[in-house]
């Protein structure tokens, strides 16, 4: 007897199609920096608007610093993973998006979830998130298993780099 979970197929096999995940590991990495370079430049922005909401407001806009990392990194991860690249900019430039197991492109409420999942993670179990992508046959992460995500490389990409057997 087979189980749901024993018939379901993965749109992107890396045993049958391994140019989707050559090198992705690598660019992954790249494209976090990139985009918390990305982050932090719209940080400052958003931080001198809000010093300046608070010199208008007498001070009570500058209660938004406590939250504004935070809410302008879900922001830029939200709008770029759940936009029709399926990439952050980061990504996108690196060459690897974002899709669900099943071949379908993450909505923007997966891309929020993603983005709060993946700080989560980092900041409790930074080095595990990264073992854990060393063992997974989809070079997924942590966060990536639990919500049913997977990075590759993008599919014209891909195709360039296929192999000939």
């Amino acid at each position: 007897m087979t189980s749901a979970a024993d018939t379901r197929q993965w749109a992107f096999d890396p045993v049958a199609q391994p140019e989707f995940y050559a090198n992705v590991r690598r660019r992954r990495v790249m494209a976090f920096f990139m985009d918390l370079i990305a982050i932090f430049i719209i940080w400052l922005i958003a931080s001198t608007i809000v010093f300046f909401l608070g010199i208008v407001t007498l001070s009570l806009a500058w209660a938004l610093y406590a939250i504004l990392w935070q809410a302008v990194a879900l922001i830029y991860v939200g709008a770029t993973l759940g936009g029709p690249r399926s990439a952050t900019p980061g990504m996108a430039a690196m060459g690897v998006t974002m899709r669900m197991w099943h071949g379908g492109r993450p909505d923007g409420l997966v891309a929020v979830l993603h983005g709060l999942a993946f700080y989560g993670s980092f900041y409790l179990l930074t080095p595990l998130i990264v073992l854990v992508s060393l063992f997974s046959s989809h070079k997924r992460l942590l966060h990536d298993i639990v919500l049913g995500v997977v990075v590759i490389n993008e599919p014209g990409r891909a195709m360039v780099a296929r192999p000939e057997f």
